[in-house]
């Protein structure tokens, strides 16, 4: 089952020319996930393959601007594009009353459902294939990361063991696949005689805005993708903590303790045109580190 992440904004506080404001889409299976919206996300929807009308649900890690301030332009703009399709929007505490507020502004409506949704600190929530969990960060204002947790996979199919037990090829093999019970002249047969143990699913983990802080480690650990603040180099160490963000050297020592396979580091300052420095500053700790840049594409494959 497919598993994009696509980079539509990595710049922090303010646009540049190179990079917007903070927004990242997710898409897996038929849905299209967002995670932060910071202002003009549609227009880089409409500069990727991607459309912002196919989104379903947005997750807000907090209310500093550059984070979801986007979010009236996409309602707007999903409402002159005719939407019907119902919108769910996910942050931490203030979000019904914040969205609300904005949602009031001007002299424009949403012609369809919009549900808004407070979490809580450790609430997960589930959906078909996968739950997401809310964890609170260490930034300067009250902060989710985000953990997308893909639900168990069934164990790999045991062609062999099939034939074994003379099961014909074709819809019995799938009927197994899916976790039911057959019968096969007159002999039950279980998922669990063909099947292998268990897979874990994808793992995906935001951190949003954050100096390094064991709640990610905690909620990363053995991730497939981690997505960490890494807003300065090291030389600027003391200003990141003043703002309440990491650099990209302690973006990466939190990759490290957690296990992660992959370290994204995203909202780079706007001071940086090019972000070799701090990409080789994360390697320098935790190789598997890539600076992302917008409209980076980068597919979560199983690994198992």
């Amino acid at each position: 089952m497919a598993m994009q992440i696509i980079f539509l904004g990595t710049s922090c506080m303010i646009p540049t020319k190179q990079r917007n404001t903070s927004a990242i889409l997710l898409r897996y299976k038929n849905e299209n996930i967002l995670l932060d919206c910071g202002e003009g996300t549609q227009r880089q929807f409409m500069m990727s393959k991607y459309s912002f009308m196919r989104i379903t649900k947005i997750f807000i890690t907090h209310y500093h601007g550059d984070h979801f301030l986007g979010l009236s332009g996409l309602i707007q703009s999903m409402n002159l594009n005719d939407r019907e399709n119902d919108l769910e929007i996910y942050g931490p505490p203030g979000t019904i009353q914040t969205i609300s507020t904005m949602l009031r502004l001007g002299y424009f409506g949403a012609g369809f459902k919009i549900m808004l949704h407070d979490l809580k600190d450790n609430e997960a929530v589930t959906f078909d294939k996968y739950d997401v969990k809310a964890f609170q960060v260490d930034h300067s204002v009250p902060t989710f990361g985000y953990v997308l947790q893909e639900h168990t996979r069934p164990g790999k199919f045991n062609l062999k063991k099939a034939k074994a037990l003379g099961i014909p090829a074709g819809p019995l093999y799938r009927k197994l696949q899916s976790g039911k019970s057959i019968e096969i002249n007159g002999k039950k047969i279980t998922p669990d005689m063909v099947l292998g143990p268990p897979r874990c699913g994808r793992k995906i983990v935001i951190s949003g805005d954050t100096k390094p802080c064991e709640a990610v480690i905690k909620n990363a650990k053995d991730a497939d993708v981690l997505i960490h603040d890494a807003c300065l180099d090291s030389s600027l160490e003391a200003k990141a903590a003043a703002y309440g963000h990491s650099t990209a050297r302690q973006a990466a020592e939190v990759a490290k303790k957690a296990k992660a396979k992959l370290l994204f580091l995203i909202h780079h300052s706007p001071r940086y045109k090019d972000l070799s420095i701090l990409e080789e500053e994360a390697k320098a700790v935790f190789e598997n580190s890539v600076a992302a840049v917008d409209f980076l594409t980068y597919q979560v494959r199983f690994l198992s």
